[in-house]
């Protein structure tokens, strides 16, 4: 009978051994390399992290992007040469927080100061799907004077780079960046 019971004991702990529990994803590791990928523009490591579909909320604003969409984005935003840092990550549950400063050329001239922003992101299986920006510092008075004095200034005196504020492609990221060097060069 206790070999019985032995037997049964080792067959049961060689089982148990041998079944494979579900590996548990580094959602933090992976929220990283995203962040890396946004201060350094590397679009060839989107696959790495990013489902079929990237669903970005600010506020009220929904996009949901497909993996060229947001290859074009990101073409934009690496026109203005931006620097991404993490001041603070965490992962609660399944969601990983992270405190975000930014800071790229358009950012220092519209708002004169790094976006600091609280950044939620959410998995399916081991990719992003969702990332919800919340600002924390976002000055609007500083950034809506800059942004009325430059497409007034734009109308008047440069009307070929009207509507760049809206194209978030690579072009419009050009038109954007040379409209805020002719105004700055201005005097």
């Amino acid at each position: 009978m206790s070999k019985t019971i032995v037997l049964l004991l080792l067959l049961t702990i060689g089982f148990v051994s041998c079944k494979n529990p579900e590996k548990e994803i580094d959602r933090i590791e992976i929220a990283k390399q995203y962040f890396k990928v946004l201060d350094n523009s590397d679009y060839s490591k989107m696959s790495d992290w990013f489902s079929d579909s990237l669903t970005t909320i600010e506020g009220e604003y929904k996009q949901t992007y497909s993996k060229s969409d947001y290859s074009e984005f990101l073409k934009w935003d690496s026109v203005f040469d931006p620097n991404y840092e993490i001041l603070e990550i965490e992962q609660k549950n399944r969601i990983v927080k992270a405190k975000i400063s930014k800071m790229d050329k358009r950012i220092s001239f519209l708002h004169e100061e790094p976006f600091i922003t609280n950044q939620t992101i959410k998995f399916q299986n081991e990719k992003i799907i969702t990332v919800e920006t919340e600002y924390v510092d976002f000055n609007e008075t500083t950034w809506e004077r800059n942004r009325n004095a430059l497409l007034s200034w734009i109308d008047e005196n440069h009307p070929e780079l009207n509507g760049f504020i809206y194209d978030q492609t690579e072009s419009g990221g050009m038109k954007y960046l040379k409209a805020i060097e002719l105004y700055r060069n201005k005097k």
